[in-house]
């Protein structure tokens, strides 16, 4: 009989301190109904759930008939499992890390650099970049989910430039007229203007952000305790910012980048270059295998200020340009697909709805991870000796050009995710 290529896996969950706590995190919870032993701790922060092989966090094969070794050592022995073009591709590694995130407070202001930077980056200092690979990220809204991600259009700066005083003071007078003047130039002139102001505000002195941060504050705070609305600054948003991380210069980006709040199923893909944070929420997130991640505000980690400025993407987009549509599959209706313009990752969404008895997993030529959000049912595969139950939280591994039988043994609505890769 041919060797078995799919099989469960569990996975490893990371505390870090900007997680949901307890079961407020979805991550939490995904894990108490998949592992019946598993205790959450209410005051803990259970931030993120890695499905892969990173070296941080290998997830584990659960079935020891297979083998008592981590997913990584046993794609190292049976690289066939990876599929040919991903196997020959990416050197005989898996190219993605699939996740959940359960965010309590915000993210980093961050951007991921392409290759050719991430190679010199890491060269010059490794302590701080650990790895040559660029780090292309895609999230897929579980719940409300909040983020910034890339530049506002200019008119939407330029308004907030005169409602708020403070972030004009540091930004310069010089580098607010240069940004208004460029509506009526061209693309390379906006561009300009627009590294320019981001420079000169995340270039400012500690003691004048804080000065001027304390000054918004304390304005928005007294609006707010006499009843007036401040959403045309931004002012829930900030004072939560502030509150999370007192003095940061991070608190002023929400004027310069767009403020998305996506719904359950909706997408944004974080391409190089492109400055992002994380807000709140939870989502699944796919990302290339990488820890390059330039960081300069709203985090407690290493600052690279100047790195981030020179690099970014100062293209201003409207913020419903950000989002990531998925393609709905034409064979199956249950089937969507975010396919970003990168090779190492995609990500399938499967929506069952609980009236149907059985649903079958196509096969792919790549490795594929698995994820049950919602729903109970068996998967079975020629080579799978045992119908391998899978429940919330239940995670499957998926060899190359295996298809998966999934019986439903419950009659609740299936939602899966499933991360692959798709070399054309």
């Amino acid at each position: 009989m041919a060797a078995q290529r799919v099989f469960p896996l569990s996975c490893v969950v990371q505390q870090y301190a900007w997680g949901k706590l307890g079961s407020n995190s979805e991550v939490a919870l995904l894990l108490a109904s998949s592992d019946p032993l598993a205790r959450i701790s209410e005051d803990k922060p259970y931030a993120e759930l890695w499905m892969g092989t990173h070296p941080r966090g290998d997830a584990k094969i659960l079935d020891n008939r297979i083998s008592q070794k981590t997913l990584g050592q046993w794609i190292a022995e049976n690289q066939d499992c990876l599929g040919s073009k991903v196997k020959d591709t990416f050197k005989g590694q898996l190219p993605f890390l699939f996740k959940v995130l359960s965010v309590k407070t915000a993210l980093s202001i961050q951007a991921h650099p392409d290759k050719e930077r991430a190679e010199k980056l890491h060269l010059q200092a490794p302590e701080h970049y650990p790895d040559a690979n660029h780090k292309p990220e895609m999230a897929i809204a579980l719940t409300s989910f909040q983020g910034l991600c890339g530049f506002r259009p200019i008119e939407e700066i330029v308004t907030f430039l005169k409602r708020v005083p403070e972030f004009q003071f540091l930004v310069g007078d010089h580098a607010a007229m240069q940004l208004k003047q460029s509506l009526d130039l061209d693309t390379q002139a906006v561009a300009s203007a627009l590294c320019t102001c981001f420079s000169h505000l995340m270039k400012s002195e500690k003691k004048v952000v804080v000065e001027q941060l304390n000054l918004l504050v304390k304005r928005i705070s007294q609006q707010v305790a006499a009843g007036n609305n401040m959403e045309d600054v931004c002012g829930e948003l900030l004072l939560e910012l502030h509150q999370q991380y007192p003095g940061d210069i991070g608190c002023f980006a929400i004027y310069l980048l767009n403020l998305l709040t996506l719904k359950p199923g909706e997408a944004m893909f974080l391409e190089a270059n492109v400055p992002h944070a994380y807000l709140k929420g939870d989502c699944v997130e796919c990302m290339a295998c990488s820890d390059n991640t330039v960081r300069a505000g709203l985090t407690p980690k290493f600052i690279d200020v100047p790195t981030l400025c020179e690099m970014l993407n100062y293209t201003p987009t409207p913020s419903k340009d950000r989002l990531f549509p998925p393609t709905r599959s034409p064979e199956d209706p249950c089937l969507f697909i975010y396919a970003p313009p990168v090779p190492d990752f995609a990500v399938m969404r499967m929506e069952v709805p609980g009236s149907v008895t059985e649903y079958k997993v196509l096969a792919l030529d790549s490795a594929s991870i698995l994820l049950v959000v919602q729903g109970t049912v068996t998967a079975s595969t020629p080579t799978v000796q045992v119908p391998i139950p899978l429940q919330r939280g239940g995670v499957l591994f998926i060899g190359a050009n295996e298809s998966v039988l999934l019986k439903l043994t419950v009659p609740q609505d299936l939602l899966m995710f499933r991360a692959c890769c798709l070399l054309q």
